[in-house]
Formats: C-alpha cells, sequence, structure tokens
C-alpha cells in the first residue's frame, strides 16, 4: 500500500519485465514499492484494450506507477502528450526511466502532481481505489475538473458501479465501454445529459 501515499520504504531494486503496449512486447524497468512491479496488471491492460488511444492532444495519467499508461499512449499516437502524475518519487522515476528507454521521453512529461498543468484534453487511469472512499472521491473531485473527458478502469468488487453512480452525481455520467474479468471500464463526460450508467452491448 505505500506505493499510494509517497516514498516508499525497502530497497530500490530495479528489475527489467515484458509487458504488451501499443500492441507489441517491451522490455520495462520497474521495482518493490510501486504498483503492479511484476508488469501491467489486468484492470490496465482491460483499459488499454477497449479504449482507442485518442490521436492528438494532450493526456493526464493520474497514477502513473512506472508508466504503463502514458506509455502506451505515446507509443500508439505520435500526436499524443501524456503528462504522467503520481505522489510516488520511485514510481515517477520508473516512468521517465521507461519512456527514454521505448523513445517517447520527449512526449511523457513525469511530474509531482503540485508540478501539473491545470488543463488536459483527457483524463486516463487505474485509479487507487484502496486509499479509501473519502480520499479517492476528494482525488477525482481535483482532477475531473481539469479535462472534458475521463477513461476509468475500476474493479466491480471494489465498487465500480457505486463510483460510477457516485460520479454521475458529481455531473459526470459515465458510459460503462466494458465489463471483463471482474473490471469495468468507464468513460465520464462533462456535461453528458445522462443521470446514470450506460452499459455497451
Amino acid at each position: 500500500m505505500s506505493h499510494y501515499f509517497g516514498s516508499p520504504t525497502g530497497a530500490y531494486v530495479m528489475r527489467e519485465v515484458a509487458a504488451e503496449l501499443a500492441g507489441e512486447r517491451r522490455t520495462v524497468r520497474t521495482a518493490s514499492g510501486v504498483f503492479s512491479a511484476d508488469g501491467l496488471d489486468h484492470a490496465t491492460a482491460i483499459l488499454l484494450r477497449t479504449v482507442p488511444a485518442p490521436t492528438r492532444g494532450t493526456v493526464v495519467d493520474l497514477g502513473c506507477g512506472w508508466g504503463p499508461i502514458a506509455l502506451h499512449l505515446a507509443l500508439s499516437e505520435p500526436g499524443v502528450e501524456v503528462v504522467a502524475v503520481d505522489v510516488n518519487p520511485r514510481a515517477r522515476e520508473l516512468c521517465a526511466i521507461n519512456a527514454e528507454l521505448l523513445g517517447v521521453a520527449d512526449r511523457v512529461r513525469v511530474l509531482t502532481p503540485e508540478q501539473a498543468p491545470k488543463r488536459y484534453d483527457e483524463l486516463w487511469s487505474n485509479p487507487p481505489i484502496r486509499i479509501g472512499k473519502p480520499a479517492l472521491h476528494a482525488l477525482l473531485l481535483e482532477w475531473l475538473p481539469r479535462v472534458e473527458l475521463a477513461h476509468l478502469v475500476v474493479g466491480k468488487n471494489l465498487g465500480a458501479d457505486s463510483l460510477a453512480r457516485w460520479l454521475a452525481e458529481q455531473g459526470w455520467p459515465c458510459e460503462r465501454l466494458a465489463s471483463s474479468k471482474g473490471f469495468r471500464v468507464f468513460e465520464a463526460r462533462r456535461g453528458t445529459p445522462a443521470e446514470s450508467v450506460h452499459t455497451a452491448e
């Protein structure tokens, strides 16, 4: 859980793992003390497989970890710039290293939340559900006003549907784009007139 709250404890031992990003198997660096240190987690893989990368614009990857979302988006579309944000300094360092290794460091900026710009075209995230509902709601209320569109992946047994209802109550109605292996992929749009979750058949 330390990867959710700031500087991790324990030895910083970097290692190489393989992950499928932008349709190819890539070698990236991870380490203990970051989320999904063993490679691409199932939830993020479902998000990346379900939602096409935008062809242009600036995306914020909220809670970037070692960088799977940011790297995938930058590798998929040369017209996309990504701001990768994380409170964990080890995660930020690994994301920057991986962006350099994969040749997209010019389009992936890795920043602390305090350094991050205030406006983006889209937000992509496998949000940190386990920080607890009050902290998660506060995090989303801080970041959603910076975008017009958000793509989120959330575990069904971790409250995906209740989160979608809460988002709708905040003026961010969701469309469920996919449901796979116990995870939901949601698209939330500012100002959409819908008031509940719509299921993609």
